[in-house]
């Protein structure tokens, strides 16, 4: 029976031990655990402890040490010991859980993944935490695997096959029998997928699905890439046949229901090469002195229906993917290009925010609906930025106003606490056949920060409208809210300790410090050799943003109340918020949160994996770009430090490729973690993160992306 346990410090005693329950403590280290330092204090728990060993909740296994009564740690140990989480495969067979229910990750050894692979939904046991060591477990069961087709090479025998996985992240081959090759050479990249596991059994069996082609091959590697990371190039022929039965033309049927603004001047502004144009603005003066500013995005809704063939494939791919030399759209071409398409001297329908502000960018009335617009002119960012950097163009003094309100909205978004993080984009120039013949930097500029500006007031104030309690909405209807959490302390400490040492300071004692010192640091990078390395690490201190019907707000943004309204050509939780909120517009009620909740999770998921693809072609067209540089030598940064080598970001393209440690022959080096740089045994010599350096390609492999230097010796 269990005991009755009356206060807090009883319960905290009993639960360190119960968590550690083949672990022995005396007082005194419970005490430690506990931080509890004075005297007083410490003879409490020592008198405590005793207690429970009288009533045999602890047994004393030494002499004045005591461990907890196997037949109590279930009544008083940790409640969720088994757990569903998703597995972070390392290369090594090793891998890491990230918990449903947060906290910290917990490890997995190589025997104990029970034939997981990376990304699978899987329930796990947790042992029991002991003192200075990780939290540790064990799957298992697989509850979904995150795909069953993986891309490789085939290694062809007599009898069998290997498919190896380009993934390093999938550290098995998968064992192919000779029926199940079909027709796959030697040597191919293909795709296989999973059959089973048996027990027992090294590898997992496959059949082989599709001959990709050979190795090196621009169509092939670029192929590989789109089906390793779960999407899929083309559509199918039932989806395209449904997309071309859409009528391109506006019915006047549709128009008389909507609010009709296709005589109030708006414009699109886009990349040069773009063709979804998924949102407009517009700009008019008020009788009374306001300016009404209308936000018009794709109204993609009204053509993608719920059931539909389309809305399968949309849900399914969940986002579009922007690689080096293509896109992958989530919606056919039919759609994303023509039909939705905001394009220039077309009626198109839109589902629109619209603001009455005053010469201060003071939001005074909003309205949201759906619209039909015509856009008067489509600009390229690089033509906005020439008339808002004064030269005269079309509509100038309509696009210096819009960038005027720009201006204010981003002073008072800042001045609220939100985050200057900059991004700088490496693009690359291709030539007729996709292949890199250049690199380029890409910079946000102001015409980039206005639409920016223009998007996030749209994206707050939806949210707000259908979130934010008020008067007559005390209940917060079901919602799907684009969610930043708070930065891990742990990541924050270890930062700013990283910057200390390069300079700066960076306080973290509460948010509008971490705020402050961010963009102060910012700041003082601008122009310095260390600026893209600190803004990439100040970027990953930061916790994802994902999509969720439980609002938590945007730390980054500071903004409560935030979702994604502006691209539903291209997102498909933007498509899913134009549902909601013409739902609630016509006085629905509250939807089912646990339906768009499991949305929102394979949202979050796809977008995770179009980060990862488009990553995985822009270094494939790194290496490709550099396989004629061989034996060149070039300046760059380094950008990494591992128990491997140093990581070098080049100076003039950015590539970035690693000096291995094995290949720094002047002395035996090794990895100095706190100090963010490698050391030499011997002569002391240091390379840290952020030194300018010189390096020498040593060599190129196209397939697995892998670029490596050699340094090249000071004269």
């Amino acid at each position: 029976m269990k005991q009755k346990i009356k206060n807090t410090i009883e319960k905290n005693i009993i639960k360190e031990y119960a968590n550690s329950p083949y672990s022995a403590f005396n007082y005194k280290q419970i005490s430690k655990r506990l931080g509890v330092i004075d005297r007083a204090g410490k003879m409490q728990i020592k008198n405590l402890i005793e207690s429970f060993f009288n009533q045999k909740i602890l047994v004393e296994s030494k002499r004045g040490k005591f461990q907890i009564s196997p037949k109590y740690i279930n009544s008083y140990g940790r409640k969720n010991t088994k757990c569903t989480g998703i597995v972070d495969m390392l290369s090594t067979g090793k891998a890491y859980i990230i918990n449903d229910e947060g906290g910290e990750d917990v490890f997995i050894k190589p025997n104990n993944t029970n034939n997981a692979l990376n990304g699978d939904r899987v329930k796990f046991f947790i042992f029991p935490k002991r003192s200075g060591r990780k939290l540790e477990g064990q799957i298992l069961e697989i509850v979904e695997r995150a795909k069953t087709k993986f891309v490789g090479t085939v290694e062809v025998s007599r009898n069998y096959g290997f498919v190896i996985p380009d993934d390093v992240k999938i550290p098995v081959d998968f064992f192919i029998t000779k029926e199940n090759l079909n027709g796959a050479k030697d040597g191919q990249k293909v795709i296989a997928e999973l059959i089973e596991w048996p027990d027992h059994a090294r590898n997992p069996f496959g059949k082989i699905v599709k001959i990709l082609g050979n190795p090196g091959d621009h169509k092939v590697e670029i192929a590989s890439i789109v089906y390793d990371y779960n999407f899929a190039s083309d559509f199918p022929a039932h989806v395209e046949k449904e997309a071309a039965r859409i009528n391109n033309e506006v019915p006047a049927s549709e128009i008389k229901k909507r609010r009709d603004m296709r005589d109030i001047f708006t414009i699109t502004i886009d990349p040069f090469d773009a063709k979804d144009f998924d949102d407009a603005i517009s700009l008019q003066k008020l009788k009374n002195g306001l300016w009404e500013v209308g936000i018009h995005i794709a109204d993609v809704s009204h053509f993608v229906q719920p059931g539909s063939a389309i809305e399968e494939e949309a849900f399914n791919r969940s986002t579009s993917i922007y690689l080096v030399d293509r896109v992958i759209p989530m919606l056919p071409e039919k759609l994303s290009n023509e039909v939705c398409s905001l394009r220039p001297n077309e009626e198109k329908l839109a589902f629109s925010a619209i603001f009455e502000m005053d010469d201060e960018a003071q939001i005074k009335k909003e309205w949201y609906g759906r619209t039909v617009i015509k856009s008067d002119h489509r600009y390229s960012y690089e033509e906005a930025q020439e008339i808002i950097e004064g030269k005269e163009g079309p509509f100038s003094e309509q696009m210096l106003q819009f960038n005027t309100l720009a201006h204010k909205l981003r002073d008072e978004r800042f001045k609220k606490g939100s985050i200057r993080f900059h991004s700088v984009e490496v693009k690359f120039k291709l030539d007729e056949e996709s292949n890199p013949v250049g690199v380029y930097i890409r910079e946000q500029k102001e015409a980039h920060m206005l639409i920016e500006d223009f998007m996030l007031l749209a994206n707050r104030k939806v949210a707000e409208f259908i979130g934010k309690p008020s008067q007559t909405n005390k209940n917060p209807k079901t919602f799907v809210y684009r969610v930043h959490d708070e930065p891990d302390p742990e990541k924050l400490n270890t930062f700013a300790n990283f910057v200390s040492k390069l300079g700066y300071q960076l306080k973290i004692n509460n948010r509008q410090d971490i705020v402050n010192s961010y963009n102060q640091l910012f700041k003082d990078i601008e122009g310095k050799g260390e600026k893209n390395m600190i803004e990439t690490i100040a970027i990953r201190t930061m916790a994802k943003a994902y999509y969720s019907t439980n609002n938590i707000g945007h730390y980054g943004l500071s903004f409560p109340f935030y979702s994604h309204f502006t691209s539903p050509i291209r997102r498909y939780p933007d498509l899913m918020v134009h549902r909601m909120l013409q739902h609630y517009l016509e006085n629905g009620n509250s939807l089912q949160a646990a339906e768009y909740e499991e949305k929102c999770k394979h949202s979050s998921q796809m977008e995770r994996n179009a980060v990862e693809a488009e990553r995985a072609s822009i270094k494939y067209m790194q290496a490709v770009f550099m396989s004629d540089k061989v034996g060149h030598e070039f300046d760059g940064l380094i950008s990494g430090v591992s128990k491997w080598g140093i990581y070098v970001a080049l100076d003039d393209s950015k590539v970035e490729g690693m000096v291995r440690m094995v290949d720094m022959k002047d002395d035996f080096y090794h990895l100095d973690e706190e100090n963010y740089q490698v050391r030499g045994q011997k002569f002391g010599k240091e390379y840290k993160l952020g030194d300018a350096i010189r390096i020498q390609v040593k060599s190129i492999n196209v397939q697995k992306k892998q670029i490596d230097f050699i340094l090249v010796e000071e004269e």
